[in-house]
């Protein structure tokens, strides 16, 4: 079983400071006071990271868990948001604990590239996410995340493959530049769901199959392709929540 490993966070990425860019705290501000009133499953949380910005969580216990999971959303929404909500809210009625964290985001205006200044702080959010439910006594932890989510969330897996349980990648894209390792879950040894739509975007379709072959030799990583899915799994959310649920409940 993956043991969870609390590290400093200077020795995830050896980044200088000048190559990174917070996140938009107003606009995560304006998320968090739109989304909290409406709460009705799971407990508004707020982490703290080392510069002393809290961010907003929201935990979502479930009966006897087996695992905590991490939700971890795409470019420029929230912890809430759509089929991230949707993941946060369901899992828990399998057994499945969430805690879905606001991660950085940008201007609306910002593009996809610009969000790689942002990773550093990004990885700083996951591990305090995994600490927090550690503190709540979840002894193995899982992480669910979609699209951009899933490439901040390759920037920890990279350096901490062994520290949580399973992950479960939805709608991968493929970031720019010429190495497989960025770009599939080569050196990866956690549990791997590559979960993708049929109708999914372009760059995500484009690298499937590279992806596809990056989870050789880990048993219990799998590729799955949901008909008819887009990258939202728009009209397909039960078939994307119990996807992730199968993938969870099979990983030993």
């Amino acid at each position: 079983m993956p043991g969870f490993l609390l590290v400093p966070f200077s020795a995830l990425l050896l980044v200088s400071a000048s190559l990174c860019a917070a996140s938009d705290y107003a606009r995560e501000k304006r998320w968090e006071s739109e989304i909290t009133p409406g709460i009705v499953v799971g407990d508004a949380e707020y982490l703290v990271q080392n510069n002393g910005h809290k961010f907003l969580g929201i935990y979502t216990e479930a009966a006897n868990a087996r695992m905590g999971v991490v939700v971890v959303h795409g470019i420029g929404v929230h912890p809430d948001w759509g089929m991230i909500g949707t993941l946060r809210q369901r899992l828990p009625d399998y057994g499945y604990a969430t805690l879905s964290i606001q991660m950085p985001i940008l201007a609306a205006d910002a593009r996809p590239e610009a969000y790689a200044a942002t990773f550093p702080e990004a990885v700083e959010r996951l591990q305090l996410a995994f600490a927090y439910l550690a503190n709540k006594r979840h002894r193995r932890i899982a992480l669910v995340s979609h699209s951009m989510g899933s490439r901040m969330a390759h920037a920890y897996m990279a350096a901490n493959s062994s520290a949580i349980s399973a992950w479960a990648a939805l709608g991968m894209t493929a970031p720019p530049g010429n190495s497989d390792a960025a770009r599939t879950y080569e050196r990866i040894n956690t549990p791997v769901l590559d979960l993708y739509g049929a109708r999914d975007l372009p760059q995500v379709l484009a690298s499937a199959a590279r992806r596809y072959l990056s989870l050789a030799g880990n048993k219990q990583s799998k590729q799955v392709q949901i008909s008819a899915a887009d990258h939202f799994f728009a009209g397909r959310e039960d078939e994307m929540v119990k996807a992730v649920k199968i993938f969870l409940d099979g990983v030993k």
